[in-house]
């Protein structure tokens, strides 16, 4: 019982965090646009990207909903934490040219390492998550017997 409260609970937040985001980069789209083509990234990827990262948070966070996707949709979010870490981590490093920041809301006002340590709290929840969603082995073998 407690683990399936604390799953919800790290599900939760992660909704929260990715309609948070999702949604303020969608409300506003001129200001967010503006800082993605100014990104120090291939240009071919900017018109892509504008769409595809809100888009995938919104989508995230539909797929954390439901029980049936929740796998598919924890797993896609370890994956774009990991990228946006992994950005985070470059630009402390001063491995990029320009590091504008194409967050939203009050995101945008933390400092480069504030942005670490809130994304690496969201892997840590997101790679916990994933732990409890794992079939206890007692889980599995009450499968297996009914399988019979």
């Amino acid at each position: 019982m407690k683990k399936k409260i604390a799953l919800e609970g790290i599900v939760s937040m992660l909704i929260l965090l990715y309609l948070y985001t999702g949604l303020t980069q969608v409300l506003s789209f001129r200001f967010f646009h503006g800082n993605i083509f100014n990104q120090p990234v291939f240009q071919w990827s900017k018109p892509v990207l504008v769409y595809l990262i809100p888009g995938s948070q919104l989508l995230i966070a539909g797929g954390l909903l439901f029980e049936r996707t929740r796998k598919l949709a924890l797993w896609a979010s370890l994956g774009l934490l990991t990228v946006f870490t992994t950005y985070i981590v470059l630009i402390i490093l001063n491995a990029l040219a320009r590091v504008p920041c194409s967050c939203g809301g009050v995101i945008s006002s933390f400092t480069w390492p504030q942005h670490l340590v809130f994304n690496l709290f969201f892997l840590l929840i997101n790679v916990i998550a994933l732990y409890l969603r794992r079939p206890t082995q007692q889980g599995s073998v009450q499968t297996q017997l009914m399988a019979y």
